[in-house]
């Protein structure tokens, strides 16, 4: 056990938690920083619960959710907050429980739907075959569930082999009607995806994905948002830098700012990841690619001073971990979405693109234009895989761009 010394085998097969249970649970929850005072409420309810699975004799390794279930409604006219406390700690307790190994892993459910196993093997096709990060397979499920329960609906089964392209383009015809091109966009990608990779499994004939349409889409049309120098530096400034919480989030401003990582980059960022004796960072970008980046003198000094004042022990190797109990890592990326845009509202900035994070990459990369920077430098530093992905940013050179442009025709031109 990685709390304190394992549990004897006499006290799993006795019926009922036993003390030394709730000792390496109490435990648990104090090494991950939970604050004394909430240490002693689980305690007490654990503890509770533990004396009525002795009196119901339940043996410790047949303890499951349902048990909580009856422990909660053992007093009916409890109040609503007891118990909602009673079930977040009971819950923390059954995962201290398994992941210490005294209670087996909850059987998966037997009654999942063909639906349901047919995503479940797409989705392993996209973690495992194809590398997709978590986020883009999030984006890509909702259309497929609405894919198959509108094909069950219409064929009976999820066998697929009846399908064919003009169920396809009916499917596509009643969804983007008065929808933003960014669904319908991202609803013919899920969809294309889908269905090569049903044609690889062998459950269709032919490559249906070469019936959904492309959905026009101008590359560059627009100037991407960017913060000026000026208010990047505003930003970073107005952080404060006296509380945990603001060195935390200095350190992660920092990164965004002068390295141009994306959110999803921070909350991945791992201990081991920072090389200090050679100066660099280990990146975890797109498609598990690993890059590697030079550690900045003022984002060495804010990540040292995170780390030695305020990020404390945890058992997680992420470098920036949450201020509240769990000490564990950051949500995700939108966690760190959330952390630029307080600080924008400390700033007294409010900005009108979406993506509050990558508007420092943006930035980044038009200052760097700005002075004198090629484009392969840009895409270097940015970590594109595909040089004209960095493009767009020739838009915002504008004192370079008035040097080739062509004099209006005519007489009296602007």
């Amino acid at each position: 056990m990685s709390s304190n010394s394992p549990i004897p085998s006499e006290a799993r097969q006795a019926s009922g938690l036993r003390e030394l249970h709730v000792e390496s649970f109490v435990n648990h929850i104090r090494a991950a920083g939970y604050a004394e005072c909430t240490v002693r409420k689980k305690r007490r309810v654990v503890e509770s619960f533990a004396r009525w699975t002795r009196n119901k004799q339940v043996a410790v390794l047949a303890l499951d959710e349902s048990h909580v279930a009856a422990f909660l409604k053992r007093s009916p006219r409890g109040s609503k907050e007891r118990v909602a406390l009673e079930r977040v700690a009971l819950r923390l307790f059954l995962q201290h429980l398994r992941a210490e190994g005294e209670m087996p892993l909850p059987r998966p459910q037997a009654d999942s739907s063909p639906i349901d196993e047919s995503k479940q093997r797409y989705v392993d096709y996209l973690r495992n075959e194809r590398g997709l990060a978590e986020r883009s397979i999030g984006v890509y499920l909702p259309f497929i569930h609405d894919f198959l329960t509108e094909w069950v609906k219409r064929a009976g089964s999820v066998s697929l082999g009846a399908l064919d392209a003009p169920t396809i383009r009916d499917f596509l015809l009643q969804r983007v009607p008065d929808r933003p091109s960014e669904y319908t966009r991202l609803l013919a990608t899920a969809l294309r995806s889908y269905l090569r990779f049903i044609y690889l499994r062998g459950e269709t004939a032919t490559d249906l994905s070469l019936s959904v349409p492309t959905v026009r889409r101008w590359r560059q049309a627009t100037v991407p948002a960017y913060l000026s120098p000026e208010a990047v530096e505003r930003v970073l400034s107005a952080t404060d830098q006296s509380t945990s919480r603001g060195r935390r989030d200095h350190a992660i401003l920092l990164l965004l700012a002068r390295l141009g990582l994306r959110a999803g980059e921070v909350v991945a960022l791992e201990l081991g990841d920072i090389r200090w004796r050679t100066g660099e960072m280990v990146v975890r970008g797109k498609g598990r690619v690993l890059d590697r980046l030079p550690l900045l003198s003022d984002v060495g000094e804010a990540l040292a001073r995170y780390l030695r004042t305020d990020r404390g022990d945890s058992a997680s190797r992420r470098v920036f971990l949450r201020v509240f109990a769990p000490r564990v890592g950051l949500a995700g990326p939108a966690t760190v979405g959330h952390i630029v845009r307080r600080a924008f509202t400390r700033a007294g900035l409010r900005p009108t693109s979406r993506g509050a994070a990558h508007l420092f990459r943006h930035s980044l990369a038009t200052r760097m234009i700005r002075q004198g920077a090629s484009m392969a430098e840009i895409s270097e530093v940015l970590r594109h895989r595909d040089q004209g992905t960095s493009a767009i940013y020739a838009k915002v050179a504008f004192e370079a761009l008035r040097g080739v442009a062509r004099p209006w025709p005519g007489t009296g031109g602007a």
